[in-house]
């Protein structure tokens, strides 16, 4: 990919071939979520908090269809009697099971030819001449939101009872946390947040703007499971004091006393991660926590959650050419050894792995591993434009969602940028988020 300074569209068939590499790995992932478990798991609603998986291939195709075949193309629609079946604000997650479905040999059937037909388009299709697809950014979209839910799929897959279905193996053994210092300091000044030249970044991360950010400390690492743990053993669960009213009030009505999927036994902490029961390893991030846990942690610690723009100061400001990079490393693409995405591996890296994908301030794991929750609501930048539809982003904005930055093991790299931005209710537990915290620095 170009370097964010020059002009996306002057190769317009290495941009062909970016789109259709996207596409693919896209859809070679969702492939494999999808096979490797039996039709009742795909046709069955693990958790009212989530679809049937059936529901998300059908869905990834039919938005495909209609913004890549109908929207780009101009072709006319294969399926439109399905097109309210899966809109996904017509019908909550919890109803889903009642719609008439395609069966999983018909939704396989469906993305497949939805896909054949759009790459005839992308071959055909000027990349120029249209917001939507100047740079190929419809296509980027779509690839992107086909990560987004194959991510959706793998929450489900962790939600799922019973025996392990997916495989992958550990994340790199290079970590060197015990050696780092606890926290980095953050020069104060201005930066420049946001983009307006990324390609295919999504409205809510437009436009670049500049904010004056005071001087604050950061975590080097995410909060890991051992920290958590002394949080727990310190009654951090039983004391009032660390939580918000809201939040004090949701552990209480549903008897949190620990991350999501942890259980004490034998003396020690277990969890269950993908249909495997193995103990809590104390180096790794700590993930599965609401907002509210996260939040009350840092107040135990004296500390508090980095804002939104705290976080991405520290992941993207070079101090010595005072420009903001891509990726905490630069501005080049992300590989194996940057940082810890695309579910290469089932599990979070040590706390301090990934000295390649480190800031120039030396923060650590800022991309990839945990998403990361922020003290920030979710709200439009100065000079926001909803793009392609309200949808996306705007009908969001406001202090009910959370900002979450930073991606996760589960993201793509397509999904997952220094800009990117993810948000989501305060109470959620199932999505595969951490956290790392904050001070002030006088």
């Amino acid at each position: 990919m170009t370097a964010p300074d020059s002009d996306p569209t002057t190769d317009p068939e290495a941009l062909r071939r970016r789109a259709e590499k996207a596409l693919r790995t896209a859809r070679d992932r969702t492939h494999t979520l999808t096979t490797c478990v039996d039709e009742p798991d795909l046709t069955a609603q693990h958790s009212p908090l989530m679809s049937p998986l059936v529901w998300d291939l059908a869905h990834i195709g039919n938005q495909e269809e209609q913004w890549l075949l109908r929207a780009v193309g101009g072709r006319d629609a294969l399926r439109p009697e399905i097109d309210s079946i899966y809109d996904a604000f017509e019908h909550p997650r919890a109803e889903r099971p009642t719609l008439p479905l395609l069966a999983p040999a018909e939704a396989r059937g469906y993305v497949h030819e939805v896909r054949g037909r759009v790459l005839d388009v992308l071959e055909r299709i000027e990349l120029r001449g249209a917001p939507l697809v100047d740079a190929g950014f419809a296509f980027g979209m779509i690839a992107q939101h086909e990560q987004q839910h194959d991510e959706t799929m793998l929450i489900t897959h962790q939600l799922r009872r019973g025996p392990a279905a997916l495989t992958a193996p550990p994340p790199p053994d290079t970590a060197d946390g015990a050696a780092l210092p606890e926290e980095v300091l953050v020069p104060g000044g201005p930066f420049t947040m946001g983009t307006s030249a990324e390609p295919w970044a999504l409205d809510n991360e437009r436009p670049a703007h500049h904010r004056l950010v005071p001087a604050f400390h950061i975590d080097t690492t995410p909060v890991t499971n051992g920290a958590y743990q002394r949080f727990i053993a310190d009654g951090g669960y039983t004391e009032r004091r660390w939580w918000t009213a809201d939040g004090w009030a949701y552990i209480q009505e549903h008897g949190l006393a620990a991350p999501l999927f942890w259980r004490r036994e034998g003396g020690q902490w277990l969890r269950r991660r993908f249909g495997v029961t193995e103990p809590v390893p104390p180096e790794e991030p700590v993930v599965h926590v609401s907002w509210y846990e996260a939040d009350a942690y840092a107040r135990w610690a004296g500390r508090r959650l980095p804002t939104e723009e705290e976080w991405e100061k520290a992941a993207r400001h070079d101090p010595e050419s005072g420009r903001s990079r891509r990726y905490p490393w630069g501005d080049e693409d992300p590989t194996p050894v940057h940082a810890n995405l695309g579910q290469r591996h089932l599990r979070p890296a040590a706390a301090g792995s990934y000295p390649l994908g480190a800031s120039p301030l030396g923060v650590r794991q800022l991309i990839g591993d945990v998403w990361e929750w922020t003290s920030s609501d979710f709200l439009p930048y100065p000079g926001f434009r909803a793009f392609p539809y309200r949808e996306y982003s705007e009908v969001f904005f406001g202090p009910a969602h959370k900002v979450l930055r930073g991606g996760s093991f589960a993201v793509d790299e397509v999904a997952c940028r220094g800009t990117f931005r993810n948000w989501d209710l305060p109470v959620r537990r199932q999505i595969f988020a951490g956290f790392r915290t904050a001070r002030d620095a006088s």
